[in-house]
């Protein structure tokens, strides 16, 4: 059955076992598709791209919590009185 691949960068979960620095490395601070029997079965990503997809995630769901309340009724309040 055909896979898609989401990145640039692939390795044999062998290479990764064998030396996982030089195979994360090696996608140059990108993801990268670990293969198992030439089938994707997991993608390692940096830090960075981690973060971000987390941030992503969180968005998401704020952008839903915000769609949920926005027929609510509001209130006018007085912005020195919250800070008192």
């Amino acid at each position: 059955m055909p896979s898609v691949i989401l990145t640039n960068t692939v390795a044999s979960i062998t290479e990764l076992k064998t030396n996982p620095m030089a195979t994360f490395n090696a996608a140059g601070g990108e993801a990268i598709a670990i293969l198992n029997r030439n089938e994707p079965a997991f993608y390692c990503v940096p830090p960075h791209i981690y973060e971000y997809l987390i941030e992503l995630a969180d968005d998401a769901e704020l952008a839903k919590l915000v769609e949920e309340r926005q027929h609510e009724k509001s209130y006018k309040v007085d912005l020195a009185d919250l800070l008192k």
